[in-house]
């Protein structure tokens, strides 16, 4: 099967390495995976900016933060990289916009910091995020999206004014993986197990690889990753702050999926945890009859995917 054309001197022709492709996979032996491109980019097709509210199709952005540290209170973008996208009722279309820019921090970038995102101090400097661009490329948006947007909001929102007003989505958590057939939702796995592989780490093109992720068709008959995502931000949630819990019961809680928070921030200090809202009756049962005995002392704050994932 192999010739001249598959040697090392010279790439294989497009139908001989899709042969030898096929010959592999058909062993049963072998998973071949491809790797990612990204999607071409299509300006052109834009959604117009006086386009009526609701109308399709729609712009979202996903985005992606390198950072010095897990603390946006403490910690700098060094990477942000953002792929513009169309969207209609159907699903994801058409990039049309894609921003990548570093940023020199205010001190060295830590060897650990390095090893993760292969980004150097050699690499950023001089470097500036220009926030104005930054400002003017999500203000069209209709859905900002971050695998992990519990992370990401925070650091873009001290980074740039225009971030705190956008409904956002995590692809994290408001996304049933298993219910799709993956057993995990590190993005690098999720890429795998769609059959490719990609330069993971660096900030734009995680975020082409997460566009192609959500893009996929549902494999399991449960609903497609994005339009899961487009559901859970037309819902609104509400956080439960089960204020003044008995120590003795912060395992049940933690059971349940409470988290616990210091107080930082907007945030009082006590276990907390977000449910859709027709769940509330359910929660506030388990509340007085498991926690406060009776009587339920639990703070409840609507949030909108405006402000979810807030610091």
């Amino acid at each position: 099967m192999p010739t001249a054309k598959t040697t090392a001197s010279a790439a294989p022709q497009p139908e001989v390495e899709a042969a030898m492709v096929e010959c592999l996979e058909h062993t049963g032996r072998y998973r071949v995976l491809r790797k990612l491109a990204p999607r071409e980019v299509k300006p052109h097709l834009h959604p117009p900016a006086d386009r009526a509210p609701g109308s399709w199709p729609r712009l979202g952005v996903i985005l992606d933060t390198e950072t010095t540290g897990l603390d946006h209170a403490a910690h700098e973008v060094i990477e942000l990289g953002m792929v513009a996208f169309t969207y209609d009722e159907a699903g994801v279309c058409d990039v049309v916009c894609v921003f990548s820019q570093l940023q020199q921090p205010a001190g060295p970038i830590t060897p650990d910091i390095t090893r993760i995102t292969g980004i150097t101090d050699e690499m950023v400097a001089g470097q500036r995020i220009d926030v104005e661009a930054v400002r003017r490329f999500v203000e069209p948006a209709d859905l900002v999206i971050a695998h992990n947007a519990r992370f990401d909001r925070p650091f873009c929102e001290k980074l740039c004014h225009g971030f705190e007003a956008k409904p956002w989505a995590c692809s994290v958590s408001e996304v049933d993986w298993t219910a799709l057939g993956f057993e995990g939702t590190k993005l690098g796995y999720l890429v795998g197990q769609c059959g490719y592989f990609h330069n993971g780490h660096r900030a734009v093109d995680d975020c082409h690889a997460l566009l192609e992720v959500l893009a996929q068709p549902s494999r399991t008959g449960a609903e497609p990753a994005f339009r899961q995502l487009l559901s859970s931000a037309a819902s609104a949630r509400l956080r439960v702050h089960a204020l003044g819990s008995p120590f003795h019961t912060k395992d049940i809680l933690k059971a349940r999926g409470y988290r616990w928070s210091d107080g930082t921030g907007r945030q009082p200090k006590c276990w907390w945890r977000e449910i859709a809202e027709d769940a509330m009756d359910e929660e506030a049962h388990f509340l007085e009859t498991e926690v406060y005995a009776g009587g339920m002392n639990a703070h409840v704050e609507r949030l909108t995917a405006c402000e979810r994932f807030k610091a």
